[in-house]
């Protein structure tokens, strides 16, 4: 299970878990081999960007759905992770690092099994191909079946923030403050028979957009992506969001 946040006309995840959640879901279960209370852990990569920012944000969840929070440097301790934030920052760097520590290899196969959010750098970590790469390219981790183009407004002086309303969050109709710096933009979709669907659950107005983007060319069905950084709000409904509807639920599927 994938999440990505981001926007377009329209704010997409990948797939968020439509599913309902039950009363009785808390960030504790019992482990069926021994019967033992674990609790859930969610790890946040830690080799550059703003993991510092998601682990805030966690840990001021209630405790009913608060996780055991690491930050991830190694491979041992990606693999003590039920679930795994890759926040913003650089992203070549982010990917050096990874490989450099010998983490990379085990970042792909985590992913393929396990829940990942991904926001900003880790939006373009995250993707299968990217555009604006720096020279010499741009080492991917996949999972996303998504083209991506770095920088889509262009410099840290064209960063911006704007409301938006987010289908699924708590409290809804209360405006989500977007936090876009330097951000990225999905330019196309790539499925494949096996790849993740994608759900909307929020539009960003068309005015908004890169003049390049929203151009009558670019009319009708969204096509194009943006990722924010909700780690730099005070607001952590995407964080609530990202454990109620994709770790904990997917957590309890498994019982």
């Amino acid at each position: 299970m994938l999440i990505l946040t981001l926007i377009t006309p329209d704010l997409y995840f990948s797939p968020a878990g439509s599913k309902v959640l039950e009363a009785f879901l808390t960030i504790t279960y019992i482990d069926a081999a021994n019967g033992t209370a674990t609790r859930t852990v969610i790890g946040i990569l830690a080799l550059q960007g703003a993991f510092v920012e998601h682990q805030a944000a966690l840990e001021k969840l209630p405790s009913s759905i608060r996780p055991e929070v690491i930050l991830v440097k190694t491979p041992e301790e990606l693999q003590r992770c039920d679930a795994l934030i890759i926040p913003g920052g650089e992203s070549t760097t982010i990917a050096l690092v990874a490989r450099l520590s010998g983490v990379l290899h085990p970042l792909k196969e985590f992913i393929k099994v396990k829940p990942v959010w991904g926001t900003c750098a880790g939006a373009i970590l995250l993707s299968e191909a990217v555009e604006n790469a720096k020279k010499g390219g741009q080492e991917l981790l996949g999972g996303m079946s998504i083209t991506i183009a770095r920088n889509g407004w262009g410099s840290q002086v064209e960063s911006f923030e704007a409301p938006l309303e987010v289908d699924g969050l708590r409290n809804a109709e209360q405006p989500f403050t977007g936090v876009f710096i330097r951000a990225p933009v999905v330019l196309k979709l790539n499925p494949t028979p096996t790849s993740p669907p994608i759900k909307v659950v929020s539009k960003l107005s068309p005015d908004l957009l890169p003049p390049s983007l929203s151009s009558p060319d670019h009319s009708g069905e969204p096509k194009i992506f943006v990722a924010l950084r909700q780690e730099l709000t005070e607001d952590n409904r995407f964080h609530e969001y990202f454990v109620k509807e994709c770790v904990l639920s997917s957590k309890n599927q498994q019982r």
